[in-house]
């Protein structure tokens, strides 16, 4: 992990983000909305209904990606069945009144200055669009021209590359100079299969050294220390 100083990293994200062709790539559920504990009840409360008991360890292996990619690919009591089927119902346990996903600090904040600054910024998510364009609204920034990379939108999602690398087509620049934000292993692997050229690591879901191992270029708790 390269940065460790909150100042330190700040300065380093604003010298990249300062060079020609820069942009952002930002992954939305635990990095701009802390949503996690919504989605894994969800999980639970499906996996429950079914009368199965899947560790947690599994359930992880989830994170950051299509649900459908997910079911298709991890071991587990599901093996035969319809994976679109299986993330559709699980959507369906998602409960925003128990489990309230709320803004990650900074990531508004963060969103709006870089806006500001005519940087381009694009979501790049695992999840569908309707969710992408009502977590904007979440962070009041659905008019501030932010790109949308959705489930929807490319053949292949997360731990390809394919997600973030049509993120920064759809912004005209080259993924090196793109800044990445990710709070998963596999949204870090797409950021780096992808050629993103600083990936930075949000600890709302996994812990410091789990994001600097799977590629992370610099960890951070939230959003704050990247606002300008």
């Amino acid at each position: 992990m390269g940065v460790t100083s909150t100042h330190d990293l700040r300065v380093r994200a604003g010298e990249f983000l300062r060079r020609p062709g820069a942009a952002v790539l930002l992954d939305l559920d635990g990095t701009l909305v802390d949503s996690e504990p919504m989605q894994r009840a969800a999980f639970a409360a499906y996996f429950a209904s079914r009368g199965w008991e899947v560790p947690e360890a599994v359930v992880r292996q989830f994170m950051g990606r299509r649900g459908r990619e997910s079911f298709a690919a991890i071991a587990g009591p599901w093996a035969g069945e319809d994976p679109v089927a299986l993330t559709d119902a699980v959507i369906a346990m998602t409960d925003p009144v128990t489990h309230p996903p709320v803004p990650v600090p900074g990531a508004a904040e963060a969103i709006r200055a870089w806006r500001e600054q005519d940087l381009p910024v694009s979501l790049v998510t695992s999840a569908f669009r309707s969710w992408a364009e009502e977590a904007l609204e979440l962070l009041g920034a659905a008019d501030l021209g932010v790109r949308l990379v959705t489930a929807e939108d490319t053949p292949v999602g997360k731990p390809a590359p394919a997600p973030f690398l049509l993120g920064a087509e759809r912004l005209g620049v080259d993924p090196a100079d793109c800044l990445a934000a990710e709070d998963s292993v596999a949204g870090l692997a797409s950021a780096r299969a992808a050629g993103v050229g600083f990936v930075v690591g949000v600890t709302t879901s996994l812990g410091a050294d789990a994001l600097a191992q799977a590629g992370a270029d610099a960890v951070v708790p939230d959003l704050t220390t990247l606002a300008p």
